[in-house]
């Protein structure tokens, strides 16, 4: 297995920012390198230890459904060779882990859609019966499945800290009612199409989440990653109705194991307060966790 990447140390290119996962270079004034390394945040925070191939992963992923996706939307990869842009000593750090892409204009919205209720979705129904403003039907449970998808945004939040649920309201006032619409309907469009692929694999994709630009022309398009198991819930279709009957979190793709890990661990006999440092993970959490996202990936190309 290759030597996992926690971080990038590119000095042939100027470091732009370093997210929880990618880390982006300035390739002159129009083009991005994004390297996927092989961190993994929960709860906003990033662990120290990497999950060893996971960069690569989520590039694979993302490449296939950029390459699916392309007709509903125009996303932001250029077609250009990651390794054109580094020096051979460099090539190590970037090879599969990384997008070449074009610079746009970030629209502050974090897009998500929600197929199944689920994670802080589920918790903010039992409160209100709603999600981000959209009322819903009684009854639901944990991983109900919704009669349609709805579009429940997020606002971006500083590293470190969390995304903050909004309504489609707020996102009217942040960035107009035509833009704004345009995302909600093109999130949910992409989400449907997307859902009905990952099925026919034997996958429910649960709920997702999108990043957008805007380019010179003023075009709206797809960025960042796209329907990774970081940015969506992925659940195995033959471990769903179990968990529905008796209530539980279905069995998944994504980093839940991870996040199950923290809710239950101990530091200094409390609870861990989901605050930077996070508590090592045993290698067997990252084992496990590899080889969930080894899976999924294995699925989605079968």
């Amino acid at each position: 297995m290759a030597v996992a990447l926690h971080t990038s140390a590119l000095t042939s290119l100027p470091l732009l920012a370093r997210g929880k996962v990618r880390d982006n270079y300035a390739v002159g004034t129009d083009r991005i390198l994004m390297v996927a390394s092989d961190r993994i945040s929960a709860f906003d925070v990033i662990m120290g230890e990497p999950i060893p191939g996971k960069g690569g992963l989520l590039t694979r992923m993302a490449l296939f459904w950029f390459d699916k996706l392309g007709h509903l939307c125009p996303n932001h990869l250029t077609g250009d060779d990651p390794l054109g842009v580094v020096t051979p000593e460099e090539a190590p750090q970037v090879l599969g882990r990384s997008m070449l892409v074009r610079r746009l204009k970030p629209i502050p919205v974090e897009a998500v859609v929600r197929g199944y209720l689920a994670g802080s979705g589920w918790q903010e129904y039992r409160e209100s019966q709603s999600v981000c403003g959209v009322a819903l039907p009684p009854g639901l449970q944990n991983a109900s499945k919704l009669a349609e998808p709805i579009f429940t945004p997020a606002a971006k939040a500083a590293m470190g800290e969390h995304d903050e649920n909004i309504s489609f309201d707020q996102v009217v006032k942040m960035i107009g009612p035509g833009l704004a619409a345009q995302i909600r309907d093109l999130s949910i469009a992409i989400y449907q199409e997307a859902a009905a692929i990952a099925l026919t694999k034997g996958m429910i994709i649960a709920d997702t989440k999108f990043e957008f630009g805007l380019d010179e022309a003023g075009t709206l398009v797809l960025m960042d990653e796209v329907l990774t198991p970081d940015s969506s819930r992925y659940w195995p279709v033959e471990g769903y109705d179990e968990a529905f009957r008796t209530g539980a979190n279905p069995p998944s793709y994504d980093k839940q194991f991870v996040r199950d890990w923290l809710e239950q661990v101990r530091v200094n006999g409390k609870p861990w307060d989901k605050t930077p440092p996070a508590p090592r993970l045993p290698q067997d959490v990252v084992k496990k966790t590899a080889a969930k996202y080894r899976e999924a990936l294995q699925r989605l190309l079968a």
